[in-house]
């Protein structure tokens, strides 16, 4: 029975993981390595990948101050109110059951041009919704739980006596964080970091919504993608999904050595 369960598993792994990146990598080479150069290096492809990059490095650095931030507040913040934590902690959650599809519709209706949030930022010459600005607010509001859930159980596990012990020797807050707090929490924040990263590449519903999918102006990667595959040009979708498929099994590799380098200290 044991060995039935393995053999499912493995089948499952392979029907569901292997088989569609062999295919993909197969469809990317499908017109030789010109065609895949080809799609990989037009105009559009480059703007869409360089503006994926720029959203995941802006949004990786937002989420780590704000969910370490966030995380400290929820654990060791004892001046809030136990209701107060209760309802931060729903807030933090609402991604994970509200569809990124739903999200980029909330902030459209909160930030848009139609809004008066958004008529204001639009009157003062800064545009929120259909341009970067947007695109990253949408991707923070799907990755901002990544971080906070990686480092709540790791202070939550470590207490705070050895802090609170720095406190009554006179240590500031933040030489406290440095030297007593940062050293157990860095691993879960590599975590929360690659989480984070692999959760921007591959973000989609939100984006599409909030970006309006403008070529050479507010596409993205995954949005791109998207684009060939309605345009019937699966060749090049291909090639560009290939390349976000080598950054998420570098990252995947990345988690191993950092989850390596965790059991080593």
């Amino acid at each position: 029975m044991r060995r039935l369960w393995i053999g499912l598993t493995y089948a499952v792994f392979i029907f569901l993981l292997i088989i569609p990146l062999s295919r993909i990598a197969i469809g990317a080479f499908e017109n030789g390595l010109d065609g895949f150069a080809e799609g990989l290096f037009r105009p559009e492809a480059l703007h869409a990948l360089m503006m994926t990059g720029l959203i995941v490095i802006v949004v990786t650095i937002l989420n780590a101050l704000f969910g370490i931030m966030m995380a400290l507040y929820l654990v060791r913040a004892n001046w809030l109110s136990h209701k107060i934590k209760s309802i931060l902690n729903s807030i933090v959650d609402l991604p994970y059951a509200v569809s990124p599809v739903i999200g980029g519709l909330m902030i459209v209706l909160l930030l848009g041009p139609d809004s008066i949030i958004g008529g204001f930022f639009e009157g003062i010459g800064f545009k929120v919704v259909y341009a970067f600005p947007g695109m990253v607010i949408a991707t923070l509001f799907v990755t901002f739980p990544l971080m906070v859930r990686e480092v709540m159980p790791v202070l939550q596990e470590i207490g705070h006596d050895q802090e609170q012990a720095a406190a009554t020797l006179g240590a500031y807050s933040w030489t406290t964080f440095r030297k007593v707090t940062w050293p157990s929490i860095r691993w879960a924040v590599v975590y929360g970091l690659v989480l984070t990263v692999a959760r921007s590449l591959g973000e989609f519903g939100a984006v599409l919504v909030v970006s309006g999918n403008i070529m050479n102006k507010t596409q993205t990667a995954t949005t791109l993608v998207y684009q060939d595959v309605e345009n019937f040009n699966v060749a090049a979708a291909n090639g560009v999904a290939l390349v976000l498929a080598a950054f998420s099994v570098a990252l995947l590799l990345m988690m191993e050595w950092a989850k390596k380098r965790k059991e080593v200290h």
